[in-house]
């Protein structure tokens, strides 16, 4: 056991998978047995020699420390990805290109170097963010171990050891336990100091309350709550002090099973729905880029590579190595054009958006990715204790003693919080309270042991949960007129210190599971004692021979009250609330005259606890009340929300299944009269299900009562191998694997531990169900706005592909360099694509179904637009680059003003053999302040002479982009009816892509850097005329898609079906 530290090879992996086989259970053993298996005796403790032992054995009582990933290594898993690879392989083939053609030049410019360096860096970036998310992963399990104990108090060689670090301890081990100690192993309870121990483990088992303790052997097959003799590491003592024996240690105790479930959980991280979308887009998109690259090399090789036939065979070939690098060039421009560089940063900058906006509603987004996929979340597993409910322990019931024997008086009580100021009591009586409510309040605050204290905007409770619901209800009640003036006004607090300096506390008869209740003996101002007592309502009745009338007065209590109190009992317990009855005495003839004073004979009453009972008897009933943990307000229309939305609500949880299956009903998961016998199991009856993936399948809502850890899991497991995208809700120590596999992981922040919060994708800093329901709608709109941008990017990148083909195709000379479709893919573009994230959010996007996780990014129909529409880019790019060459006016524009000379079309598409023209010439011509000389060398008219032709195709991608932009506001919707103010963020956006443009535009150092010179007036007029149509093209388009298709969303009738097996 206990594979820690420097020990851990020790043990041979044989001596690991046998340790399941041998596990001894100590729980349904008795207290001899264990000691004898142990070999050990609770007075002696274990000797040294034994502990060191044993030490060899079992190792250090501690969690494992899985090796981390070594940074190389997430370095190497950042480039596992299909377009980062691909942006790579450009990057090092433009560089060696850049250094080559300087090599040739005798000097290396740095503007040959810019498109290289810009991509190298995007890689790095997206390396570091990678590196970053996934080095995160770690943190869940160390903060596991922060949770366990540091030091024990520990019997060997028959002497106490106090602080013993808590690594230390071996199996057999006699350890005590008191109050507020971590326990620091499993360990089974020997013997009981005090009357009572009670634990709080709910971290670890998902209860909702303290558990009692006792040495009594439960049944072998007891699940984790069931095993009432045994405590667990990493829990806490929350009242008495009691003697255990050391069991299990290290990574074998129920706390290490939850650090191996994390860490296996960890290693099966899958990728997000668009992370794979993105990742098949990219192997479609290296794969069309290998094809075009290859036909614009197979178009061009008659410039480069040349042959005679003679008989029938070629001859005489002739290679310009040239020419050849100079298409390759083009070719690495094609891949350059085809990939959006951009996306990676306007997708993360999106999701980051995302984040600040699921923020402000409470949801605070740890992951970028799991922003993306809350929006196709099908099923949310969700944790009850604190999620769906409050976590905080609340009296919903007060039953009274009427006006006559016979007959009781019922009041509703609201409120869900430890709040005194949230809600009040239902029908409370209009001329303040009688003498028997008076008697409810002085014993619920004075039989009692707790406290509520605000802590920033919320209250919480100070001791026993139960209590301080008590105290809260006294606050409610508020105090009799009599008393009224002695009290401050909004007080949260002001009630119940008015009934407790009215009396003195002189004794306590603490709680013990055999009479199920505690008392007080308090001594009144006129110096008359008695007895007040709270506890289980049918012990409390056994011991009582009267009841208390509304007036105060006393009768006997008959077989007919008596019946009629247990008949609400039971109709209160079958709604799950718990119980608790109050009861005093006003004779105690033993006590007439004690004070506290250790030397009076009835002080010896007091240490035998077997003695309560019998002071406790011939009390007075008063009345009882009902508490419960409940549910929050907001989740029943969540949960609505989730039924609309084709989300299945499914509730985990460790407490016991009659409470779950009434807060259930209550929150809306079942119907108030439904018939819920195959929808309800508990995680044991799961695991024996003999078809586990069937009863995962049907419809509505599913309960998992008395759930462990492993059980969360599987059923989490299961989901996801069924295609479901699951979300998991948790708080506790036990939901962290369970966190860690599901799709989404999301815990409490207000209640949750570290463990959860680090294993977790969100937070919840509401700790509430409907912020997740709000986030996933959130996520859904994220998503629809990431495809209208990547719809966007895509088809500029067709537009960018199509331009240079055309070039390659029609032989004319190259219109646009790589590092001007770098600069615009990534910065023109990127405004414009990351606006797009802030198109609002559809009324209706809660009442669709989800989306399949494997639904197309991109429909053949989308698919086909945007060829058409790239197709007239690369046509309007390369047209307007001709139209210079070949015009002097276009549709009524002069471009005769900066004397260009015009050339034939065949011309153009031939300049490679303009040397050997005749009589060729080019007129100079200017542009802004620079004119261009073309004496020496006429067909360089061809090549440093395009610099105006190629401006002209720069600006009218940019323009074309900008109004496609416009295009992508919706994906069938006419501009007509969703115009472009619609979206004001778009709008800034063009104004700055286009600010930045004409910036490289009219900066000289600029426009050297991207080979481009100032626009005239008629010029921009031109740009604009051939741009302008891209948004007609897409307007009939989407009209056609209307009238033929159809909305593109499926209607919400069509439900979310499993896949057949």
């Amino acid at each position: 056991m206990g594979r820690g530290g420097e020990n851990y090879g020790k043990r041979e992996n044989a001596g690991a998978a046998s340790s399941k086989q041998e596990t001894f259970p100590a729980w349904a053993r008795d207290v001899k047995q264990c000691e004898e298996k142990y070999q050990v005796n609770r007075e002696l403790g274990l000797p040294s020699a034994e502990v060191e032992k044993r030490r060899q054995i079992y190792g250090l009582n501690e969690l494992l420390k899985h090796e981390p990933t070594s940074i190389f290594q997430l370095l190497l898993e950042q480039f596992n990805d299909t377009l980062v690879r691909v942006l790579l392989a450009a990057a090092i083939i433009s560089f060696v290109l850049a250094w080559y053609d300087g090599e040739g030049r005798g000097e290396k410019e740095i503007t040959a170097f810019v498109e290289p360096l810009v991509i190298f860096l995007i890689l790095i970036v997206n390396a570091i963010v990678g590196i970053w998310q996934e080095s995160s992963a770690e943190k869940a399990l160390e903060a596991l171990k922060e949770i366990q104990s540091e030091h024990a108090d520990v019997i060997r060689d028959g002497k106490k050891v106090s602080s013993l670090p808590a690594k230390e301890l071996v199996p057999g081990d006699i350890v005590e336990l008191r109050v507020g100690d971590k326990v620091p192993a499993d360990m089974r309870v020997l013997s009981l100091i005090s009357s009572t121990v009670r634990v709080e483990q709910g971290s670890l088992t998902g209860e909702s309350e303290a558990v009692s303790k006792t040495v009594k052997v439960v049944p072998e097959n007891s699940d984790i709550q069931g095993k009432k003799c045994m405590v667990f590491a990493g829990t806490t003592m929350v009242n008495g002090n009691c003697i255990c024996l050391v069991t299990e240690i290290g990574m074998n105790t129920e706390i290490g099973k939850v650090h191996s479930q994390i860490h296996e959980a960890s290693q099966s991280d899958t990728d997000t729905p668009l992370k794979k979308k993105l990742n098949e887009f990219g192997e479609v998109l290296t794969l069309i880029i290998g094809m075009i690259c290859i036909l614009v090399w197979l178009i061009n090789v008659k410039y480069f590579l040349s042959w005679e036939y003679v008989d029938g065979w070629p001859t005489n070939f002739k290679f310009s190595f040239e020419k050849c690098t100079y298409y390759f060039e083009i070719a690495v421009a094609l891949a350059v054009a085809a990939i959006p560089e951009g996306l990676p940063a306007v997708i993360t900058t999106c999701l980051a958006l995302g984040t600040r906006k699921m923020a402000q509603k409470n949801a605070l987004v740890r992951k970028l990715p799991s922003v993306e996929t809350l929006g196709c979340t099908t099923v949310i597993c969700s944790d009850k204790t604190g999620t769906l409910t409050t976590n905080q322990m609340a009296v919903s019931k007060l039953v009274a003693i009427g006006s006559r024997s016979g007959t009781l008086r019922s009041f509703d009580v609201e409120g869900t919080t430890y709040d005194p100021f949230d809600g009040k009591i239902l029908g409370w009586p209009v001329d303040g309270m009688d003498a028997n409510l008076e008697m409810i309040a002085k014993i619920s605050a004075v039989c009692n042991d707790a406290g509520v204290e605000q802590s920033g905007r919320h209250y919480v409770a100070i001791g026993m949960p139960t209590e301080a619901a008590l105290k809260v209800l006294v606050e409610k009640m508020e105090l009799p007129e009599k008393y009224a003036s002695s009290s401050a006004p909004g007080d949260p607090r002001r009630c119940c210190q008015v009934w407790n300096k009215m009396v003195q506390r002189i004794a306590t008869l603490e709680f013990d599971r055999d009479r199920k209740s505690m008392g007080v003996i308090i001594n009144s101002s006129s110096g008359n004692k008695s007895l007040l007592v709270k506890g289980a309502v049918e012990n409390l009745l056994e011991r009582s021979s009267f009841i208390q009338l509304l007036d105060g007065s006393t009768v006997e209590l008959d077989k007919y009250s008596k019946d009629l109190i247990l008949q609400v009992l039971r109709e209160m317990s079958t709604d799950a609330l718990r119980c608790l009855g109050f009861a005093y005495k006003e004779e105690l003839p033993e006590f007439a005259t004690y004070n506290s004073d250790e030397d009076h004979p009835a002080h010896q009453l007091l240490l035998n606890p077997s003695n309560y009972s019998s002071i406790e008897s011939n009390l007075i009933f008063v009345g009882l009340v009902g508490l419960r943990d409940p549910p929050r307000k907001e989740v029943r229309q969540a949960i609505e929300d989730c039924k609309a939305a084709g989300i299945r609500v499914m509730v985990i949880t460790g407490d016991n299944k009659n409470t779950a299956e009434a807060i259930c009903r209550e929150i809306g998961v079942f119907g108030y009269r439904e018939d819920i016998t195959s929808r309800s199991l508990t995680g044991k009856e799961f695991m024996d299900h003999p078809d586990q993936r069937n009863h995962l399948r049907q419809n509505g809502g599913l309960l998992f009562s008395r759930a462990e850890p492993r059980h969360k899991q599987e059923i989490v497991r299961l989901l996801k191998q069924d295609g479901e995208v699951v979300a998991m809700t948790g708080d506790g120590v036990n939901d962290a694997p369970a966190l860690k596999l599901a799709d989404i992981g999301v815990a409490m922040g207000i209640t949750g531990t570290e463990v959860a919060k680090e294993a977790s994708d969100m937070v919840l800093a509401d700790d509430n169900f409907s912020t997740i329901v709000a986030a996933v709608g959130e996520g859904r709109s994220i998503y629809d706005n990431m495809k209208a941008f990547i719809r966007y990017m895509i088809s500029s990148n067709i537009g960018e592909v199509a331009s240079i083909f055309l070039t390659a195709a029609l032989g004319i000379p190259e219109g646009m360099i790589p590092v001007q479709l770098l600069w615009v893919n990534l910065v023109t573009d990127g405004p414009p694509a990351t606006a797009l994230g802030f198109n609002p959010q559809d009324t209706d996007i809660m009442k669709k179904p989800p989306r399949r996780s494997n639904d197309s990014l991109i429909t053949a129909w989308i698919l086909f637009r945007y060829l058409v529409i790239g197709s007239y880019v690369g046509l309007a790019t390369v047209g307007v680059f001709i139209i210079w060459y070949t015009h002097n006016t276009f549709m009524g524009i002069d471009l005769s003003g900066d004397g260009h000379s015009l050339v034939t079309y065949s011309q153009l598409s031939n300049w490679d053999k303009c040397p050997s023209w005749v009589n060729f010439t080019a007129s100079p011509f200017t542009a802004g302040p620079q004119v261009f000389n073309f004496d020496t060398n006429p067909c360089d008219y061809f090549r440093s002479g395009k610099i105006k032709a190629s401006t002209l195709s720069l600006s009218v991608l940019v323009s074309i982009e900008m109004f496609n932009s416009l295009n992508a506001l919706s994906e069938d919707g006419s501009l007509l009816t969703m115009p472009p103010w619609i979206n004001p963020w778009l709008l800034l956006a063009m104004s700055i892509s286009f600010g930045l443009h004409f910036l490289i535009l009219y900066v000289p150092f600029l426009a050297q850097v991207f080979g481009i010179v100032p626009l005239s007036h008629n010029e921009w007029l031109l740009v604009l005329a051939v741009a302008f149509p891209v948004i007609l093209i897409d307007e009939v388009l989407k009209c056609i898609g209307r009238c033929t298709t159809g909305p593109r969303y499926s209607p919400a009738t069509i439900s979310i079906k499993h896949k057949a097996e």
